[in-house]
């Protein structure tokens, strides 16, 4: 079996070393163009700079909105015609199809050799069909670029051979080689009895890959919108040598007193509110504990289903719970005003500025904590209930068991979670704040993320945002590995 070839075994059963090579090379290429599809730079589908340069290869081919949004005026002036739109997304579509088989192939031949030859034959057919989407694309362009000389808006239309073009032609013509070498080299499995089959570590590793590539995606490949840091760069502008200005975005952090004064504010509020978090963070395990001290499982689920819901509640839907309740009409003031008489009962205490974060503490808490408890139902069912039994026999009470047993058993999860928690003490979230966020409690609500959103969305200053959220990205790392080298002092232990 690939990459678990032995010394030992027969000649004829070693898989020569052409072979291997060609099926890394094929297995790298298809990761890289799988990659490719949502990666905007690669697109080979914007034959326009018309189309969105922020449009993926995959969203090229699903979105027609997005490609077309700026292309108002000339599909009305039909300066491109709709059915060029149309065959590029079909286009797209097909370079997919393509791509997906070559990918599903190199899954494939991770297994024997009998689940490696099939796997194989699947980029002998998907290569060409990327070429034949590559081609459409092409087709596309030339036809674009022929109706737009036709009328005489080649300027206005701007069409272009884009850079991901030949990159996914190449890509195309690697796949197709390598499979077909690997294909070719790899000998039939001659008793037809023998399944198809899969090391078991090739198995949990093909189960981590989407996972891996969705972290990629979505963690890491933003960090290439980090450059903006280093330009004078305005939406809807570009970035090169004209405006590059080096570290002074970076510097105005601390040159500029009104920003300097902004963060200040903001990073009081990020920090207090944090830090009332981390101080509560144990109400999950309180909670936990006293879940699974509830005998009736009935009444014990019903509670767990009740707590677990807000969290799937947005934050929008929460505000108009809150005014419902807070508001000036709301509930409070009505049941002054109309049960117990009371007079000018008209305070709309979402407005005031009073106990914000307090107030942001509590809504959170009763959002989150029943999520948050759901780690801990789980470590309370993983403790061993011998620890229990012996307890009891030995005299201890149910507080006891609690304390010496429960308690215990799940301060690991505790710590991992507190970790966690330190290291992201500057990112506690920007959706919360934004709803609840008014002129009167700005000064007080204003957390980090929520100045990022102000100041690079609404202000357009996209350099100093993105300087400011490389700062709170670096610090939150610096945090957790001196988090880490503590409790790796005091308990001996860590996460990383």
């Amino acid at each position: 079996m690939e990459g678990t070839v032995k010394a030992g075994l027969p000649a004829a059963e070693r898989t020569p070393f052409g072979t291997r090579a060609a099926l890394w090379v094929f297995r790298i290429a298809a990761l890289l163009a799988g990659m490719a599809l949502f990666f905007p730079p690669a697109n080979p589908g914007r034959i326009s700079e018309k189309i969105n340069a922020a449009a993926s290869l995959f969203t090229t081919g699903v979105s027609r909105d997005t490609i077309t949004n700026s292309m108002g005026r000339i599909l009305r002036s039909q300066w491109i015609q709709d059915t060029d739109i149309t065959l590029l997304m079909i286009a797209c579509v097909v370079v997919m199809a393509g791509v997906i088989a070559c990918c599903t192939g190199a899954c494939m031949s991770l297994g024997n050799r009998k689940m490696r030859r099939r796997g194989l034959a699947l980029p002998i057919l998907g290569a060409p069909v990327m070429a034949a989407g590559l081609f459409l694309i092409h087709k596309c362009y030339g036809s674009m670029l022929a109706h737009g000389e036709e009328v005489g808006k080649l300027d206005t239309i701007r069409i272009m051979l884009p850079d991901g073009f030949p990159v996914f032609c190449v890509f195309a013509g690697i796949l197709f080689l390598t499979g077909l070498i690997a294909f070719l080299t790899t000998r039939p499995e001659t008793n037809p009895s023998v399944p198809m089959e899969m090391e078991e570590k090739y198995k949990l590793f093909l189960m981590m890959l989407p996972v891996i590539l969705l972290s990629f995606i979505f963690a890491y490949l933003p960090i290439w919108g980090w450059r903006y840091a280093f330009f004078d760069y305005k939406p809807g502008g570009t970035i090169g040598a004209d405006n590059y200005v080096g570290l002074k975005w970076f510097g105005s952090l601390f040159n500029d007193p009104a920003t300097v004064s902004d963060l200040v504010r903001v990073l009081r509020n990020t920090l207090i509110m944090s830090g009332l978090g981390i101080a509560t963070s144990w109400l999950p395990i309180a909670f936990a504990v006293l879940l699974a001290e509830i005998r009736s499982t009935k009444f014990q689920r019903t509670i767990q289903t009740l707590t677990t819901i807000p969290n799937f509640i947005s934050w929008v839907l929460v505000y108009a719970i809150a005014i419902c309740i807070f508001s000036t009409d709301g509930f409070i003031n009505s049941f002054l005003t109309n049960i117990l008489h009371q007079t000018g009962a008209n305070t709309n205490y979402l407005q005031i500025a009073d106990h914000t974060w307090l107030k942001m503490l509590l809504w959170g808490t009763w959002k989150g904590v029943g999520w948050s408890a759901i780690i801990y139902i789980a470590g309370i069912a993983g403790i061993d209930q011998q620890l229990y039994e012996a307890a009891r026999v030995d005299g201890a009470n149910r507080f006891r068991c609690i304390w010496h047993i429960t308690i215990p058993g799940l301060m690991p999860t505790y710590m991992v979670m507190l970790l966690m928690s330190i290291a992201g003490i500057l990112s506690n979230g920007m959706e919360q704040y934004l709803v609840f966020e008014n002129a009167m409690n700005k000064d007080v609500i204003e957390v980090l993320d929520l100045y990022v959103y102000h100041i690079g969305i609404g202000q357009n200053q996209i350099p100093l945002s993105t300087v400011v959220g490389i700062s709170k990205s670096l610090i939150g790392i610096t945090l957790l590995f001196a988090a880490n080298g503590i409790s790796k002092g005091i308990r001996g232990e860590s996460i990383i």
